[in-house]
């Protein structure tokens, strides 16, 4: 009798330049962990480290959304089934130790036991160019609120005769009126800066 294919479950610690894996059996039992560059070369290594051991049922593999954005696109890529598995409690980690290949392999068990179900974002198309440019936009606005506030809070502090002067203007008209101000007189006297 012709033995069955080995089934496995993979799971990824991501990091910033290293990714763990661990790979348990359809069992959980541990079969190896190792540690990849998280570079283009090393998602190779880590896609044909865990084919080796088996049929890979599924990968968990901890923030789809940051670290771990590339390898998961990768491995979809291979046509292998990705789940976003959630960081372990911290607490919890902080009382029985931090380890990295320990995090791999609960991502492993995770969807192992059925804990996680997500399917990780593409990050691509349309929807991704969208949150991009929204992310800027974002980025914009509070660089432009926080210059505003500073330039108020400079005011509040700013000898009477300059506060006099653009107390009751609202915010676009002071902010265009500060725009055509250019120092004059002694720069080290805050009345003739402005």
């Amino acid at each position: 009798m012709a033995s069955q294919p080995k089934k496995v479950i993979a799971g990824i610690d991501t990091h910033a330049d290293t990714h763990h894996v661990a790979v348990i059996n359809e069992h959980g039992k541990p079969l190896a962990d190792r540690e990849f560059l998280a570079v283009g070369s090393g998602y190779r290594k880590i896609i044909d480290f865990i084919t080796s051991y088996g049929t890979v049922i599924a990968v968990g593999v901890e923030g789809t959304g940051s670290y771990g954005a590339e390898i998961a696109r990768t491995l979809s890529g291979e046509g292998l089934t990705v789940l976003e598995v959630n960081r372990p409690n911290r607490a919890a980690r902080r009382l029985n130790g931090k380890s990295d290949p320990l995090d791999a392999y609960q991502a492993a068990k995770s969807v192992l036991e059925g804990r996680t179900k997500a399917i990780p974002k593409a990050k691509d198309g349309p929807v991704e160019c969208l949150r991009i440019v929204r992310s800027g936009r974002a980025s914009a606005i509070k660089a432009r609120t926080a210059a505003i506030n500073q330039i108020k809070a400079l005011l509040v502090s700013a000898p009477d005769k300059i506060r006099a002067k653009y107390r009751a203007m609202p915010t676009s008209a002071l902010i265009t009126a500060l725009q055509r101000t250019r120092p004059s007189g002694h720069l080290a006297d805050p009345e003739y800066v402005p």
